[in-house]
């Protein structure tokens, strides 16, 4: 019989599924009777046989605190309805709700808590800057999850050792299911004309986006053929919008592309510049990678894990746009430095490309140790 399991997470889902998250979820359905306790934006579904999700109010500041106010009393009542296994959280603010609706259902379910980035930025680096005045319960929160979950899961180098600093010692450790064949299985283009760096993220404090601006205004003048293109929208869209009106014909910015045009955007850049506070597993890294683009990083979060610097890109220090501007000038001055970093990218992204079954077997294995650890 297939364990039973219940994943909850503040992932906003629309129903049906995209193809990607078809294939991830019809994977982990072979291996586990799964239900998921999740999100998705207002107006749309609100769920099917695997999904429940809560729908996104007309003030979405409210959303957050009503998704993790109502969690504990939601995974109680999904308990039960239906005795599970194990509860496997997105982040320890998931799993501290698991542990409250685990006691109110009076339930035996092992907690797992996944570890998908550094959680002390949750507080800091996210959203408004109110919520640094949470933060010392914030971390305190996060530890209490980390600390009193059954198994942990960690996701690179870069998560295990803040879990380990934690006093923790992860259960297991993989990445996860990305779908990056959109990315992989095109050709590798040449490297156009002119050259470009790409910003692909949200623009928000920890995508380090006013750094960023600055480190362009200070490397256009040294590279004045080259360009900065910047796709995406998020609190902080006045500084895109204020760096494209300074600089005409060497900014532009798009809010959203879909896949196929984010593989042409990859193509038609010299290098992927992701100079962040904060990050898990960059899945953008793993596209430019597999794009064989090079990649202006930052020393900070997961970067690091897949990034190398000198080999596949350059490292720099994201509090200094002087530095950031000395990496973008150095590759994008130089194609034959910006073609073999790229091609050292491009060989090492097979390392990177994961199957839907492989992630499916991996989680079935973590939520197995749960339960033991569990029982015993």
């Amino acid at each position: 019989m297939k364990p039973r399991v219940l994943m909850v997470g503040r992932t906003r889902y629309r129903l049906p599924l995209n193809q990607s998250l078809e294939r991830k979820f019809d994977a982990l359905r072979e291996r586990l009777d799964l239900r998921v306790l999740a999100a998705a934006p207002r107006g749309a579904s609100s769920g099917d046989a695997t999904f429940a999700l809560q729908r996104g109010t007309p003030v979405p500041p409210l959303d957050g605190p009503l998704f993790y106010g109502s969690l504990p009393v939601r995974i109680a009542r999904e308990l039960r309805r239906g005795p599970a296994d194990a509860i496997v959280a997105q982040s320890p603010y998931e799993a501290l709700a698991a542990l409250a609706g685990r006691k109110l259902a009076r339930s035996d379910a092992a907690v797992v808590v996944e570890i998908h980035g550094d959680w002390r930025t949750w507080s800091r680096l996210y959203g408004s800057r109110a919520r640094a005045l949470v933060a010392p319960l914030a971390d305190r929160a996060a530890l209490v999850a980390i600390r009193g979950a059954d198994a942990v899961r960690t996701l690179s180098p870069f998560t295990t050792g803040i879990v380990r600093e934690a006093g923790v010692e992860p259960t297991l450790s993989f990445t996860t299911y990305t779908e990056l064949m959109a990315f992989a299985e095109p050709p590798v283009a040449p490297l156009p004309g002119r050259p470009t760096a790409l910003f692909i993220g949200v623009l928000e404090r920890y995508k380090n986006v006013h750094a960023i601006a600055e480190a362009w205004r200070l490397a256009a003048p040294r590279v004045p053929e080259a360009t900065l293109r910047i796709v995406g929208d998020g609190r902080h869209r006045d500084v895109a919008d204020a760096l494209v009106r300074e600089l005409p014909g060497r900014v532009s910015w798009d809010r959203r592309l879909e896949t196929p045009d984010v593989v042409k955007a990859f193509d038609d850049a010299w290098l992927l510049l992701l100079a962040s506070r904060s990050e898990g597993t960059p899945r953008v890294v793993l596209e430019a990678l597999c794009r064989g683009r090079a990649v202006v990083g930052a020393r900070a979060g997961g970067i690091p894990d897949v990034v190398r610097d000198g080999e596949t890109g350059l490292l720099v220090d994201p509090d200094r746009p002087g530095e950031i501007a000395d990496a973008l000038v150095r590759i994008l001055s130089d194609p034959a430095l910006a073609e073999h970093l790229g091609a050292e990218g491009k060989a090492r992204s097979s390392s990177w490309t994961y199957t839907p079954e492989k992630y499916a077997a991996d989680v079935a294995e973590l939520v197995e140790r749960a339960v033991e650890a569990r029982v015993a």
